[in-house]
């Protein structure tokens, strides 16, 4: 039964990546200086993801139409998830890691995601 959902739950998010790929989102376009500006800005961030991950996928379509070039890292398994694990607290995605005057902060939930980057972006 396990082996059934998790097949699932891959299955579906190999059709949402495609999805994704076939309808892409409106991308907000800025000038070259206040593309920097964000460019430096967005320095200080990194999502932690799965690949397939359904709510995964909706946080990098808003980043994509944000225009945003924010690192991404895979936290299936390896570095990047015990990172996740003990500094983060859980593992689970997606959570974007946030730095801001020498404080590290993470935040979980697409939605929330979602609206601190259009908050700040």
């Amino acid at each position: 039964m396990r082996l059934i959902l998790k097949l699932l739950r891959e299955g579906s998010g190999r059709v949402l990546i495609f999805l994704d790929w076939a309808v892409r989102p409106k991308i907000i376009k800025r000038s070259s200086e206040n593309q920097i500006q964000v460019d430096k800005k967005t320095e200080s961030l990194k999502l932690y993801e799965f690949y397939a991950c359904p709510f995964c996928i909706k946080t990098r379509r808003a980043i994509k139409r944000l225009n945003l070039n924010l690192e991404t890292r895979n936290a299936q398994k390896g570095d990047y998830r015990r990172e996740l694990e003990l500094n983060g607290g859980k593992v689970q995605v997606p959570c974007l890691r946030i730095e801001y005057a020498g404080e590290v902060s993470w935040l979980y939930e697409s939605n929330d995601i979602i609206k601190y980057l259009e908050k700040n972006f």
